[in-house]
């Protein structure tokens, strides 16, 4: 079946389609004469071979998961696996020993026949490339196999082999195998020719597995943790060779579909595909193709098969597991529940009154694709109207359709622009119901409200889409709905809709402030440039200041002047004008929110880490042979880095700020940044409390920008020379380790790749000139001022060195003259540590940093049992001890609206 739309030549030359009685809707509202459509003479354009299902991939995560757990039992629980090994051993062990030979021969013969049987079946219905897929994923299971049982021997914990492990009976001085090589990849052959799909072949493997499992077990030749390990190895790399190399796609093509129609009693004539305008929420709205018949008006045919039911599943699954009260809808629907949920909501819709396309009948299309059929509707979408055309009748009416669902508890659950549709009457059709539940909650109902409330405004203006809803829902029920009203209840597209609405208020804001400035100071551009640089004096500098102010003044105005409300504002105050009253306070529908995941996660990983290397340690004589004297000057110099971070911003600030209040913000940091990322938290704080200080916000801004930026360049570079002293201390010349050289050399390459690919390049440019946008202007305010650049220069050295001496007596504290590394080392590890924190999504760089800083110390030849412990106290100084003060010291410059 020929794509149609695909073309814009395609269109040329039709004639009007609102004169014409059967036309069909294209994508964006255009229209097609039904004479112009191509007959069904091939098939669609080559669908790809091979597809890479989300469901594949969640299993392998699945597996891994499921691996990990279960090495951590028998890493962790040494007594519970010993004991659940005695319980199975007693127990098979009064098994006959007429039965243990049978299931043995029986296994050891059908372990190797199942296979090769179903095999030759699926040749014979020649499903060969299924075949090959089996054969991939066993020897990929093979090669598992032999690396966990290399791991096992060589560098495994002793709990782990002794779990796995057992003396052999053919001879004690030998083990058997933690993971049966032969049996994993029966398993991943098994699996990965689809074996679940077909119940008899299942159940066949599964008593050959059961008696195989039970032949080893009472013999002695594995256990019970073995025989788990080698199902879970073999199921997943199963699963992830169908990711990696895909499944075959099984969608079912045009004849396939008109095949389809004719079972169900049509006789189509032509079919045409119709290219989706935009992409639902999720991406999951099925194929939709029109279809002209020999006898009867048209029909619209909506397509559901496995792959395309698949797309979205992980934006999904995100949304369920971070959204509370409500969900999009359920990750894993099968195709019968997706049938069966689309054509319960095409009947209660119209059964409620509203306009909803007629759904005349459904079938399946073999058993990977289902197809809906409607009677065809025409018309165009509320995205392709012009604006004259959404007249205020329509949008009523619209609001009617929305009133006639909710009156029967429907919530529709997408109510954006594609899926309204207006036909040549101009009657409102509500369409996409695919996603909607019968039986809604008041939370769903008001998220509808609030939808539709932002479609209509992004369209008309809040003004016009609040009346019409306030003259069909009433008052009371649009003002229930400002609570929902908030970007995570809405739609994709209406969120990302609104992100560049946004974006371009910004940017008109900001080039509004630049031409402020401009017209603000030509005179004393002027003045400079006729009498060079100008020695001033008291009454010079007064009317300086009073230039300033004026150039100030004019800024804010013209800043008053550009600002605009977003749309929900707007939305907010039209509802407010009406009830006053109404709450306006968002409500709670996150449960978890990106970075909370990724910081438990992260913080996990950092725990687990540390507690490996701790518990090696031995703490009590540890700390009665400490150093106080080290430890007090590690505390020292820990208080005197607020100071040098107070100079290394204040350095980068014209203005004139008050030192001791900045160095207070610098205590309150510590209190910030363990509430949010170390990169994002003290750049908001210090942004906050220069604006308060006077600094006008793109200013503040920039001065914080340029900040960064040198504080950016001076890491790198003390890193490299640091990183260069390091090389030369071990050897006799002044070149530098191999390790600098190929750390340097990977940086390098880093570069290469991101300036190469489009992609990462666009990414780095814009997030690099967003962060530092008007930073290059405010250095050159800077630069006029060489004491305020020295300033800031010498802070951000002084930092960085105070932060070196408080690692460094740390590890004095702890260690003794034999242990000693030497300061250019630990320089080197403080400045990697702090660089992997700063990038670490966690708050503080919780778990980041405590990882390097302790692999780095004893990479570098300082032992375990020195370098974990200084680390902590380095950590305790820097991160945990301040967190108090600087919870005071937030509250103090909140009270004194100083942040």
């Amino acid at each position: 079946m020929k794509q149609q739309g695909a073309h814009p030549e395609d269109t040329e030359g039709t004639p009007d389609a609102s004169s014409r009685p059967d036309t069909a809707r294209e994508p964006g509202g255009a229209h097609r004469d039904v004479a112009h459509i191509d007959e069904v003479e091939g098939d669609e354009p080559l669908l790809p071979a091979r597809v890479h299902r989300p469901s594949d991939l969640m299993r392998l995560v699945g597996g891994l998961l499921a691996v990990v757990v279960l090495l951590a039992i028998a890493a962790f629980a040494h007594g519970t696996t010993s004991g659940l090994e005695q319980d199975i051993n007693k127990g098979t062990g009064q098994a006959p020993d007429l039965l243990i030979k049978i299931a043995g021969l029986a296994s050891s013969i059908a372990i190797l026949l199942v296979p090769v049987a179903f095999a030759i079946e699926r040749l014979i219905k020649r499903d060969g490339l299924r075949i090959a897929d089996g054969v991939l994923a066993a020897v990929l299971a093979h090669g598992v196999t032999l690396a966990t049982d290399l791991w096992v021997a060589r560098a495994a914990p002793d709990s782990i082999q002794d779990a796995l492990t057992q003396p052999s009976p053919g001879d004690i001085h030998a083990l058997t195998d933690p993971v049966h090589g032969y049996l994993a990849p029966v398993i991943a052959y098994m699996t990965a020719v689809g074996m679940s799909r077909r119940p008899r072949w299942r159940a066949v493997l599964w008593v050959v597995l059961l008696l195989d499992a039970f032949s080893m077990l009472v013999t002695g030749y594995t256990t019970p943790f073995s025989i788990i390990l080698t199902v879970l190895i073999g199921w997943t790399v199963a699963y992830g060779t169908l990711y990696a190399v895909g499944s075959p796609n099984v969608r079912p093509t045009g004849r396939t579909l008109m095949a389809g129609l004719r079972t169900v009693g049509f006789r189509p004539v032509t079919a045409s595909r119709e290219e989706a305008s935009d992409a639902a929420e999720g991406g999951d709205r099925g194929r939709r193709y029109f279809v002209t018949l020999e006898d009867g008006p048209p029909l619209d045919v909506t397509v559901v098969d496995r792959e395309q039911q698949a797309q979205g599943f992980f934006y999904r699954a995100w949304r369920n597991l971070a959204l509370r009260g409500f969900a999009t809808r359920r990750s894993l629907q099968s195709l019968r529940q997706a049938l069966e949920q689309e054509a319960l909501l095409a009947y209660a819709a119209i059964a409620a009154g509203a306009n909803a396309p007629k759904l005349i009948a459904t079938s399946e299309l073999g058993p990977d694709a289902v197809m809906l059929v409607y009677e065809h509707t025409g018309g165009r979408t509320l995205d392709s109207l012009d604006d004259e055309e959404i007249t205020d009748e329509l949008l009523r009416d619209t609001w009617h359709q929305v009133k006639a669902l909710q009156s029967r508890r429907i919530a529709h659950r997408r109510l954006v622009g594609d899926a309204i549709l207006v036909d040549r009457s101009g009657t409102v059709i509500l369409t996409d119901l695919r996603g909607g539940e019968i039986a809604a909650g008041d939370l769903l109902l008001r998220m509808d409200v609030s939808q539709l409330l932002v479609t209509l405004g992004l369209r008309v203006g809040a003004e016009r889409a609040v009346a019409s809803a306030l003259s069909v829902l009433g008052p009371d029920a649009v003002a229930d709905c400002l609570p929902m009203l908030q970007p995570i209840a809405l739609s994709r597209s209406t969120r990302a809709t609104l992100r560049r609405l946004a974006r371009e208020r910004a940017e008109r804001e900001r080039e509004a402030v630049l031409e402020a400035s401009r017209h603000s100071r030509p005179a004393r551009a002027n003045e400079k440039d006729d009498s060079g640089p100008l020695v001033l004096d008291k009454a010079d500098k007064k009317a300086v200041r009073a230039e300033q102010r004026a150039e100030k003044r004019a800024i804010d105005e013209a800043l008053d002047e550009a600002r605009e409300e977003d749309l929900l504002s707007q939305i907010r105050q039209e509802v407010l004008r009406i009830r006053p009253q109404a709450p306006v306070e968002p409500a709670r529908l996150e449960r978890v929110r990106p970075r909370t995941l990724i910081s438990l996660i992260a913080g996990a990983i950092g725990a687990y880490f540390l507690l490996t290397q701790l518990t090696h340690i031995e703490f009590g004589p540890l700390i009665s042979n400490a150093e106080w004297g080290w430890v007090a000057a590690a505390v020292l110099f820990s208080a005197l880095s607020y100071v040098a971070a107070a100079m290394a911003l204040l350095g980068f600030v014209p203005e004139r700020v008050p030192f001791p209040r900045t160095v207070a913000a610098q205590v309150a940091g510590s209190f910030v940044k363990i509430v949010a990322p170390a990169a994002v938290g003290g750049v908001a704080l210090n942004t906050r409390f220069l604006q308060r200080a006077g600094v006008r916000p793109g200013l503040a801004v920039a001065s914080v920008g340029a900040s960064q930026l040198f504080g950016l360049g001076c890491h790198i570079l003390m890193l490299l020379a640091f990183g260069y002293l390091t090389g030369t201390e071990k050897t006799p010349s002044l070149s530098p380790s191999r390790t600098v050289i190929g750390g340097l050399l990977t940086v390098a390459v880093l570069v290469l790749v991101v300036t190469s690919v489009p992609f990462l390049r666009k990414f780095v440019v814009t997030r690099v000139r967003s962060l530092f946008a008007g930073v290059v202007p405010r250095m050159l305010d800077v630069l006029q001022r060489p004491q305020k650049l020295v300033t800031g220069i010498g802070g951000m050295l002084l930092l960085t060195a105070c932060f070196v001496m408080c690692l460094d007596a740390s590890i004095r504290a702890f260690g003794d003259e034999s242990t000693s590394v030497s300061l250019a080392s630990v320089a080197v590890v403080f400045l990697a540590g702090n660089a992997l924190g700063s990038a670490a999504p966690t708050p503080g760089g919780v778990g980041a940093v405590e990882a390097t800083l302790t692999v780095g110390l004893i990479a570098v030849g300082l032992p375990k049992e020195v370098a974990a412990p200084a680390v902590l106290l380095f950590r305790l100084l820097t991160l945990w001890l301040p967190v108090l003060p600087g919870w005071l010291a937030f509250n103090h410059l909140t009270r004194k609206a100083a942040l």
